[in-house]
């Protein structure tokens, strides 16, 4: 429900004037009430509005310029970029994503959006455009006719420069420069087996995981280079890079999220919980390697790839098979998929993930051959929700909240 700022003392003679002048109706026989009550429809939140409630609703599609999850954060230009200005008007942002523009036009003439932020080219009738002159006139986001302070905002906030500044940021935020670690080798003593100082851990933590603990150092490795103060830019912290908001929910207090013992710990019951999502999987070689893909993208994208290739007559049981999937999920034809729920996701990422650890884990074990190939970056070409509030920045009212039909 949209709230509206109405002065009470106005909205209090409104109710006298219409009590007064309304004329008695003969009782319906069917009970039913015949006064013709009108519906009004609702109009768009002022940007003064929008303020008060503390919360901005953006409405978009899945795609790698629009919006995406990337390691439990929101990615995506058009998102970033109004990420920016809600911190900078002080209020929280909500991501609603719909299948297509007639679901995000709907919702904001019907005024349950405020701003439909992906590179729009066409105009749409009674909908206003916004930074046409930011982007060159390349493209434009829209808002409700009605809503001008918050495009006359958007327009002066927005220039050329300040969107080359987010892209530069998104594309530090992509790169390896982003996680903040000291690279350690990939074996302390290889003549003598000794992979890390924490070799003991992981012999000690992997049985919770069901894995030989050389799979577990391997991971490791690819997750922090055996830095156990390792952090990224999206907030995954200690040796095996778990999420505050993963810690939670595993019961790892964040004082000890850089606990070398602790966050294995924790890793493994992770793992343990990701394994338990894929019991349709008998192969136990096979089941770690989609475990491996969840735990750095996700298994409801694991499940989408999943389903893409039993739709076009492969084994979904089989990572070879899925693991294509996986990078055609980078591809609209594929993420806009009726049967993928989960939209775009950075799939060529995730198959590097699994194949660079599978083939530390037989480097590990000293086996040879059964490596895995590494997928290349010309190979992918084949192919609502609540943001973090920026620090000062308030929570949004309770009463400020709106209906998310079209939420995925």
């Amino acid at each position: 429900m949209r709230i509206h700022n109405i002065p009470i003392f106005a909205l209090l003679l409104t109710v006298i004037f219409v009590s007064c002048g309304k004329k008695e109706s003969a009782p319906d026989p069917w009970g039913a009430n015949n006064s013709s009550d009108v519906s009004v429809p609702a109009s768009s939140l002022q940007l003064e509005d929008i303020i008060t409630n503390g919360e901005l609703i953006m409405v978009t599609i899945s795609g790698p310029d629009t919006y995406y999850e990337f390691h439990g954060r929101g990615m995506g230009l058009h998102y970033l970029l109004l990420q920016n200005f809600c911190q900078h008007i002080g209020v929280s942002l909500r991501v609603d994503v719909c299948k297509d523009t007639s679901d995000m036009e709907n919702r904001l003439k019907s005024g349950e959006a405020d701003v439909l932020a992906m590179p729009m080219k066409d105009k749409v009738d009674d909908l206003a455009e916004c930074l046409s002159n930011a982007s060159g006139n390349k493209w434009h986001w829209l808002v409700n006719q009605s809503n001008t302070s918050l495009a006359d905002t958007l327009n002066h906030y927005f220039t050329a420069d300040v969107i080359k500044k987010v892209e530069a940021e998104q594309s530090f935020w992509l790169s390896s420069a982003s996680v903040t670690r000291k690279v350690y080798s990939p074996m302390l003593n290889r003549s003598k087996g000794i992979i890390s100082e924490y070799d003991y851990l992981f012999m000690k933590y992997a049985p919770v995981a069901g894995w030989d603990w050389h799979l577990l150092a391997a991971q490791c490795y690819q997750e922090s280079t055996f830095d156990p103060r390792a952090h990224s830019w999206a907030g995954a912290c200690g040796l095996m890079q778990i999420m505050p908001s993963t810690a939670s929910h595993l019961g790892l207090a964040q004082s000890d999220i850089y606990n070398p013992e602790r966050n294995i710990a924790a890793a493994t019951k992770y793992i343990a919980e990701l394994t338990g999502r894929f019991k349709d999987i008998t192969n136990p070689s096979e089941k770690m390697k989609f475990v491996l893909a969840s735990y750095n993208g996700g298994s409801n994208h694991v499940r989408d790839a999943m389903a893409l290739a039993r739709k076009y007559g492969r084994s979904p049981y089989l990572w070879d098979n899925v693991s294509e999937f996986i990078l055609k999920l980078q591809s609209p034809a594929f993420y806009n998929d009726p049967v993928v729920k989960s939209g775009y996701m950075r799939g060529s990422e995730t198959a590097d993930y699994v194949a660079r650890i599978w083939n530390r884990w037989m480097d590990y074990r000293g086996v040879k051959g059964g490596t895995m190939p590494v997928p290349s970056k010309t190979q992918s070409q084949s192919t609502s929700v609540q943001t973090p509030l920026a620090p000062g920045v308030p929570a949004p009212h309770p009463s400020a909240k709106r209906k998310a039909k079209y939420q995925l």
